[in-house]
């Protein structure tokens, strides 16, 4: 992310952005009278660029929540209508976005675009308005800001140093035989930086002497010296902290070089989208990885499976994430409080929102949820899952249980653990 951070697009671009803007979409209100003002909400969103496949599968997701809520007779009385703007993936493009969404558009709500990196350079505009903000897989943007109307959806909670990278240690409790070393490589951005620091803090507290301890620029392409020298160290465990497209160009080396160890993955982005399934296939076997969501026995949370079977039949015209494995459950549940809070405070009402949010939980599809002080998650919960059973690039499987086994946290596991990774087949 922070390569993205540092390109700027300039002028041009931001001009780009602006002229190539996602028209302001709403769904049919066929229970609604007609000259009802709509409830606007307005984001910025990566249609293009880097973060494209996720921009447009939450987007999707969005969509999909505005069509259920106007079916349903819209929020207030009101129909509501999504305002999205496309950000190519480019933080130096959002400011400019969110000053036009709430000066001249004139929204009545903003939620976020994905991506700590995308979030970051909206929070100055937001805050200096005082919008309440839902944001949605951001780490740590109010860290510092402590921006009392943030909302976050995502697992990862207040202190991602704190408890990250823990879910991926207790994995090697179930391990067969005691590991002793531990190699670490992660991606320089905010996020994997962080999820290093929290493998890094706990490593002794397992018992683990960290033998390999290295970040490389988001630009690297070629990881093959990089996992030579992971290999060289024979480490049991090997933390990887990635994002897409890295993710996939370490497995790669990873599978080529024959790179075995008795627990291998981590904080890696990129194995939880359905086209690198596609892609690595059976590389992925044994992989253990944090996630957010697996469609496994024990997330089958009340709307979850009816959503995704609406996103999926759409989501191949789209030329989106086809699984909706991943965020896409999170973009949806995202809008949920946005309409669970209004239906409280029973008006669009900036403070009297945040004041709710902060107060009240919510029911949602991917299961109750509750903010801190921060606006975090009360209670993080960040999966570690481990893939299993591959054989092939078939994406079906990955509908059903069994395919990515929930190996942490214990209240949703679902598999046991399977070792070592990269074991001859």
């Amino acid at each position: 992310m922070s390569e993205l951070t540092r390109r700027g697009l300039g002028r041009a671009a931001l001009a780009g952005a602006l002229t190539t803007a996602v028209a302001p979409w709403a769904a049919p209100w066929p229970a609604l009278a007609q000259g009802v003002n709509p409830i606007r909400i307005g984001c910025s969103m990566s249609l293009s660029g880097g973060l494209a496949a996720n921009g447009r599968s939450a987007q999707l997701a969005q969509r999909i929540w505005a069509e259920d809520v106007n079916a349903r007779g819209g929020l207030l009385g009101r129909p509501v209508q999504l305002v999205s703007y496309d950000d190519q993936s480019n933080p130096a493009n959002v400011p400019a976005l969110f000053t036009k969404l709430i000066d001249v558009d004139k929204v009545d709500l903003v939620t976020s675009p994905y991506a700590t990196a995308m979030i970051a350079p909206s929070m100055p505009v937001v805050m200096q308005r005082g919008m309440c903000y839902v944001a949605l897989f951001g780490a740590g943007v109010n860290e510092r800001l402590k921006y009392d109307r943030y909302f976050s959806m995502n697992v990862t909670g207040d202190d991602i140093k704190g408890h990250y990278a823990r879910g991926f240690l207790e994995c090697t409790k179930m391990l067969p035989n005691p590991v002793r070393s531990l190699s670490i490589l992660a991606v320089d951005n905010d996020f994997a930086q962080r999820a290093a620091e929290s493998v890094r803090g706990m490593a002794r507290e397992y018992g683990l002497r960290i033998v390999y301890d290295r970040s490389y620029p988001p630009s690297t392409v070629d990881f093959t010296p990089t996992i030579r020298a992971i290999q060289a160290q024979r480490p049991d465990v090997v933390f990887f902290a990635s994002y897409p497209p890295d993710s996939n160009g370490i497995l790669r080396a990873v599978s080529e070089l024959k790179l075995s160890a008795a627990l291998l993955g981590g904080g890696m982005v990129g194995p939880q989208i359905a086209a690198v399934q596609a892609q690595l296939g059976p590389i992925l076997n044994n992989l253990v990885t944090w996630d957010v969501y697996s469609p496994e026995p024990t997330m089958q949370f009340p709307g979850v499976v009816e959503f995704q079977e609406k996103y999926r039949a759409r989501a191949p015209a789209e030329q989106t994430d086809v699984l909706g494995n991943y965020l896409q459950p999170y973009a949806y549940a995202q809008m949920q409080v946005i309409a669970q809070s209004l239906a409280r405070v029973g008006r669009i009402d900036q403070e009297a929102l945040a004041k709710d949010m902060h107060a009240n939980g919510f029911e949602t599809i991917v299961g109750p949820v509750r903010f801190s002080a921060l606006g975090e998650w009360a209670e993080p919960r960040n999966l570690f899952v481990q893939f299993q059973n591959i054989a092939d690039g078939d994406l079906e499987k990955y509908k059903k249980p069994g395919t990515k086994v929930i190996l942490y946290p214990p209240a949703l596991k679902s598999g046991t653990l399977r070792s070592p990774y990269g074991a001859p087949a």
